[in-house]
């Protein structure tokens, strides 16, 4: 185990479990992550490895034994009948039937229905009458002759979930932690090996949470398929549900008047539209105008009445376009149904997720670590959207006075549930804070941008915070820093046929911070200081040094880090750019100075051979020299024509992404990969 999966079974002992036993035991059962997480929670929520393997074993024969597969079904009836008692694990609702005054259950896969429910369970466990919820439930049967009797009689049920919790332990043991460490505790406790994620991409994840914790929040996610979108909403929380966009009704959603039943939004706390882009999806108008009501207003009309609920909306649906693509064409929200693309509507949502900064998900990014048993956290998540932690930026930030009300609203929302996430304590730094400040503006800018390209009453907003000497700081997005010639023009009119494209003043008076590789390549070398954002795309060695390595015999690189595997490949996709830069008929000579690894020498010692070797064949001599001081922690690129280039981060400045994916472009085109966040410096030397 590793030092922090050790302090987290010390600090949460039985709240926890290696998140890889989840597919261990799962099998085929067709069950949510939560459900299997607490039976594990049960036998697994420990370090001890004798105790894990006989816990997986114990949870196994609970499977075999009591879920219900439906293919099963017919003998799982037959057992009951034999023994007259047995126990399932099965999703299970409840309707009223109002011809004989009682409460029906129907086993989902089991498939029966008509079992009598007693109206205790069912008020103590409303969410029976929505949509249904896993439980554990002892199942009798008692045959009648009266074929208006059921035979089948619910003894005992028990909702899969958290019976209870102590929120100040919870709180108590967070301030154990750093806040490095809690935000890998979380992601990990989502299933995902922290080491595969940047601090951006990690926040990104957790900000899926926060409809679970704020009330009435709507949040929004567009991207590529495979990124994980629905995944929190589906399996995460049985305070949550997942449904399809396409099968959504106002009476489903919010009420049926005919019956008075109350629908998704009075028993959830999260609702989540799966599958909600696609241009050719029929949508009820009517369905759209209440939702944009009770986005605004956290209520619904029934009849006369008015009723007001807490449950959050999520929208996740799947992008066809590139970004750039979509900003030069139309904007961010061109994949969704024609109903929707509505700016009064769009303009209700206080957060962008951008699917599109979102690695498709691979298997080396699930944990083996250790996570809190996610029905826990949910229950945690749940009782903290009783608190208010909006005005916690007031102290050291003021918000520009240009931000409207509903988007100062958005910003306080998503600000509220990021410090309920990783600080319910309190005690964030200056920095901490500003961090989750910029991220929560940067998620409504998203909308507000794309809005103004909607619809052209929208005025141009300039997001931006103070601090308490005055400095303003204005807050861009990252599409805004790495496409700002698409990002700031208007689309063309059809009607017009105008193509021209505004730009607006605001990107003219200040120049992006962040380049693009095809603008740094063309310019001419000059001595600069360039930065750019974590998931940043657009980026390659050719792109950056290029110009610089141009013309040079000799080139020096220092960097400590060049030892494992994709370090060293780092290190040959420089070489490559060496050789783009070069004239077929000129020799460069290459030295690289770096150190030893500890325990891979021998490795490292293979690759720099097979690398010298191939390097002869195109006119690279490549030598190199390990530093035995162990000194060495500069990172640079020196040339003898009079460049020194400074890398923050040596040569190390992408995103993990899959090598051994031959048809993946990432793994053949830099700028097809995401990079971290990173600084570089160009000093002419004398």
């Amino acid at each position: 185990m590793s030092v922090l999966d050790d302090k987290i079974n010390q600090h949460f002992p039985g709240l926890v479990v290696r998140k890889d036993l989840v597919k261990t035991v799962k099998g085929n059962a067709i069950v949510p992550s939560y459900v299997l997480e607490y039976l594990l929670g049960q036998y697994c929520a420990t370090n001890d490895e004798a105790t894990i393997q006989t816990g997986i074993e114990t949870v196994k024969e609970i499977l075999a034994k009591h879920y219900v597969h439906r293919n099963e079904s017919g003998l799982v009836r037959s057992n009951i009948k034999e023994k007259g008692r047995y126990k399932v694990i099965d999703k299970i609702s409840v309707a009223l039937n109002d011809k004989t005054d009682a409460y029906e259950a129907q086993f989902s896969n089991l498939g029966i229905k008509k079992v009598l429910v007693d109206s205790a369970t069912v008020k103590a466990h409303p969410k029976l009458l929505v949509s249904g919820v896993w439980c554990i439930a002892d199942i009798e049967y008692e045959f009648a002759e009266d074929k208006n009797i059921s035979p089948w009689i619910l003894s005992t049920l028990k909702p899969i979930q958290l019976s209870h919790f102590d929120y100040e332990a919870y709180v108590a043991a967070r301030q154990q932690f750093s806040t490095d460490e809690w935000i890998d505790l979380l992601i990990q406790s989502i299933g995902f090996n922290p080491d595969m994620f940047g601090r951006r991409s990690k926040l990104t994840q957790l900000i899926r949470l926060i409809p679970f914790c704020e009330r009435n929040y709507n949040l929004i996610e567009l991207g590529p398929k495979g990124t994980g979108k629905s995944h929190v909403y589906s399996e995460f929380s049985p305070h949550g549900i997942l449904v399809s966009g396409g099968e959504v009704t106002v009476p489903k959603l919010f009420v049926n008047n005919s019956s008075g039943k109350i629908g998704l939004v009075g028993y959830w706390d999260c609702v989540a539209f799966d599958e909600f882009a696609g241009k050719q999806k029929r949508v009820d108008k009517a369905l759209v105008d209440i939702l944009k009501n009770y986005m605004a207003n956290k209520s619904f009309s029934r009849g006369v009445e008015t009723l007001g609920a807490e449950a959050s909306m999520v929208f996740v649906g799947n992008t066809r376009h590139t970004v750039p693509y979509m900003l030069k064409h139309s904007d961010l929200f061109d994949e969704l149904p024609e109903k929707f693309y509505d700016s009064a509507f769009l303009d209700r949502i206080h957060f962008y997720i951008p699917g599109w900064e979102v690695d498709i998900i691979r298997g080396e990014m699930f944990s083996d670590g250790y996570g809190f048993v996610v029905d826990y956290l949910a229950e945690i998540l749940r009782s903290m959207r009783n608190y208010d932690y909006s005005d916690q930026y007031r102290d050291h930030f003021t918000l520009s006075s240009d931000i409207s009300t509903r988007d100062r609203d958005g910003i306080n929302k998503t600000f509220s549930g990021l410090m309920k996430i990783l600080f319910p304590q309190g005690g964030a730094t200056k920095e901490e804070v500003e961090e989750l400040l910029r991220l929560s503006i940067e998620g409504r800018k998203r909308v507000k941008d794309q809005l103004q390209r909607i619809d052209t009453t929208y005025g141009e907003v300039r997001f931006s915070y103070q601090d308490e000497g005055g400095k303003e700081v204005l807050v861009t997005t990252l599409e805004e820093e790495e496409y700002p010639g698409y990002y700031h023009r208007a689309v063309a009119s059809e009607e017009s046929g105008d193509n021209t494209h505004q730009v607006s003043d605001a990107l003219k008076a200040r120049p992006s911070e962040a380049q693009p590789a095809d603008q740094v390549s063309e310019s001419e070398p000059e001595e600069k200081h360039l930065t750019f954002q974590e998931n940043q795309k657009g980026i390659s060695f050719d792109g950056l040094f290029g110009p610089y390595l141009r013309g040079a015999s000799k080139i020096t690189v220092t960097d400590p880090y060049i030892r494992l595997f994709y370090q060293v490949r780092n290190f040959m996709e420089f070489l490559e750019a060496v050789v783009k830069n070069k004239s077929q008929e000129e020799e460069v000579a290459v030295h690289l100075v770096t150190a030893r690894d500890e325990f891979k020498g021998e490795l490292q010692d293979e690759s720099f051979e097979k690398i010298q070797e191939s390097a002869r064949t195109v006119g690279i001599d490549f030598t190199w020299e390990f530093d035995e001081s162990g000194t060495i922690h500069a990172r640079h690129i020196v040339t003898d024509h009079g460049w020194k280039i400074l890398l923050d981060r040596g040569l190390d400045i992408f995103q993990h992404y899959e090598m051994n994916e031959a048809f993946a472009f990432a793994n053949r085109l830099q700028e097809f990969r995401s990079s971290k966040a990173f600084e570089v410096t160009f000093i002419k030397r004398d």
